[in-house]
């Protein structure tokens, strides 16, 4: 076909045109007062209405510093290479490098999130850096008259690039073919779905792609911390290993979300075997999931892990219970999963933070109660468990908070109304009796290993422990809190109380938790806090950060070991989470405690010497 008859193409020879123009030292810099006056007159702000999670999207994305610029012009210098230091420059939107000398480009170009426009046109590069990919804010990449022969498959996670001007590159024809038949959009696409090993069919007219990348290799493993020295001393009846992870549900995994993602990384199918090869992977005691849905939990991890040994325990957000059967089944909820061959289960409940909160007395008649609170459904399940061969008892509360940042307030209440539950089902359930006949509590129908047949104890059960009060009995606390360390959420649960005044709760009122302050008798710690947190829990191309934490009574449990942080260097060139290698848009945490004051006591022989 003649590409000069396409629309595409003439775009492309527009913007070449245009590229080649500006040639001038500061060409940008010198007519941004021009662009600026236009943008006065014309410029109205966009109708278009977003919804929910797009405005969360809007709200995590990093601010400029105020005060700040937000573009350098450096076209026409005459440059051959670029300082590291202008990537510190991470608030930069835009970055002008065209007609100057440069072969190369530096991976630390990677680090300009922010940016939403680069030229780089009019020099002399050969290739582009993978970490190029990272840059998924860009709208507009400027490449006319380089000496590009390719282009890296990275490309594709810049889905909200609208523009790409590639002409003057010794580029294939098959690459301009799809520029000049489809546009931009179509080649980012295809570059995308190339980069995740899952092209379309080899007939495809677009097939060639997939000889020039391979599936990128996977991260290496997470490291393990071990922070208990002797833990051989330690009975290993008397050690349990929790995993905690928000597995992104399905109907929340959305192109629109998440457009920087091969459609084969976000298609549940996919997606469901990989975090169940996680957790079998882990083999964690306690797996405490979030966004789980009926449907999933019904059809899908229950059945798979049962024969796996585990057990579960689910309840969905509170707004399934008005809505029709089928409507329900795929509303999320938190689900809790424990080895039947280590523990039984005495007690199950669920805490609905709406409800509660609003059946309170000293809420009645509190508007931010009815306005901010009750309208969200989110929950958390309770379990109360016991250890068939050491008798010993604990609590493993599963949660997931409200996910707006704009309400820190909510997730404040949230959290308070959860601790105030914990307190009372702790006191309730240190006077629980012992178990008299664990027999009776074997194995229930459907709880059989691979080859059908029900595991065995390790060892024959031991007599139920007894706890003078709630406090005594080990608590584990897991979940996607949707609040970093910084917040009023993690100094709550840190400290054991939290004040009115509280930047988080500005001004709202909630009865006696904004009257007299907050406060609980657990003594917690974030089980990474023993480390100092790991890098980020949630990674998204908006925001990185620390929102899930495994939390534990420190005055029955000791961390002897911690799942570690994601390999940095493979990070540098994901731009976010879901991707191939990682299901969810949050990544597992897990720990392993030991019970406290249960470590085997050693005999030393005396040592005469020689006789």
């Amino acid at each position: 076909m003649n590409k000069a008859t396409t629309e595409y193409w003439q775009q492309q020879l527009t913007l070449a045109q245009e590229a080649r123009a500006a040639n001038q030292p500061h060409h940008y810099a010198r007519n941004a007062h021009v662009v600026s006056r236009q943008a006065l007159v014309s410029g109205q702000s966009s109708s278009k209405k977003e919804d929910e999670r797009d405005e969360w999207r809007k709200i995590q994305l990093p601010q400029r510093p105020k005060g700040k610029f937000d573009a350098i012009d450096f076209s026409g210098q005459g440059l051959k290479g670029l300082s590291c230091n202008l990537f510190k420059y991470e608030f930069l939107e835009k970055l002008y490098l065209n007609h100057n000398k440069l072969h190369w480009l530096p991976p630390d170009v990677g680090r300009l999130r922010g940016l939403t426009f680069l030229d780089l046109s009019q020099n002399n590069l050969t290739h582009l850096p993978s970490e190029i990919g990272m840059l998924t804010g860009l709208k507009t990449l400027m490449l006319v008259d380089n000496q590009l022969e390719r282009l890296p498959s990275e490309l594709g996670y810049l889905y909200q690039l609208e523009t790409l001007a590639i002409e003057g590159n010794p580029l294939s024809d098959d690459i301009k073919t799809i520029i000049a038949e489809s546009g931009t959009a179509e080649l980012i696409r295809q570059l995308r779905e190339t980069s995740a090993g899952s092209l379309a069919p080899s007939h495809s007219r677009f097939s060639f792609l997939a000889d020039h990348f391979p599936d990128p290799p996977p991260p290496a493993d997470r490291d393990w911390h071990i922070l208990e020295d002797d833990l051989d001393s330690i009975p290993e009846d008397d050690r349990l290993r929790v995993l905690s992870y928000n597995i992104l549900c399905d109907k929340a995994c959305t192109l629109a979300l998440y457009g920087h993602a091969p459609q084969r990384a976000l298609t549940w199918q996919n997606r469901r075997d990989q975090i169940l090869s996680e957790l079998l992977g882990r083999d964690a005691d306690i797996v405490c999931l979030q966004e789980v849905d009926m449907d999933s939990f019904e059809t899908f991890f229950r059945p798979q892990l049962a024969v796996n040994d585990y057990r579960g325990v689910f309840w969905q957000k509170s707004r399934a219970q008005t809505m029709a059967d089928k409507d329900a089944r795929y509303v999320d909820g938190c689900a809790t999963f424990y080895k039947n061959s280590k523990y039984i289960l005495l007690d199950k409940q669920v805490v609905e933070f709406g409800r509660t909160a609003i059946n309170r007395p000293d809420m009645k008649g509190e508007h931010d109660v009815f306005n901010r609170v009750m309208t969200r459904d989110d929950i958390a399940t309770v379990t109360f468990l016991e250890n068939r061969a050491t008798g010993a008892r604990q609590i493993v509360a599963n949660t997931h908070l409200f996910w707006n940042p704009a309400f820190p307030d909510v997730k404040i209440v949230q959290v308070a109304v959860m601790l105030e539950a914990l307190t009372r089902l702790s006191d309730t359930w240190a006077k629980h009796a012992p178990l008299k006949d664990k027999e009776h509590f074997k194995w229930a129908q459907g709880d059989t290993d691979a080859n059908g047949e029900a595991p065995a104890p390790r060892k024959a059960p031991a007599p139920s422990q007894s706890y003078k009060k709630g406090t005594d009995i080990p608590m584990i606390v897991c979940g996607d809190f949707n609040s970093t360390p910084d917040s009023g959420v993690y100094e709550l649960l840190r400290d054991g109380s939290l004040t009115s005044g509280h930047d988080d709760l500005k001004g709202r009122k909630y009865g006696n938790f904004t009257k007299d302050g907050m406060k609980h008798y657990f003594s917690l710690k974030s089980s990474y806090a023993n480390i100092g947190e790991l890098n980020f829990t949630n990674y998204t191309t908006t925001f990185t950060g620390v929102l899930d934490y495994i939390w534990y009574s420190t005055n029955t449990l000791q961390v002897v070991g911690l799942l570690g942080d994601i390999d940095m260097q493979y990070l540098s060139r994901v731009p976010g989470f879901p991707h191939l290698y990682h299901p969810s848009d949050h990544i597992p945490l897990m720990t392993e405690y030991a019970l406290k004051g249960r470590k085997e006591k050693k005999v030393v022989e005396a040592d005469f010497g020689h006789r």
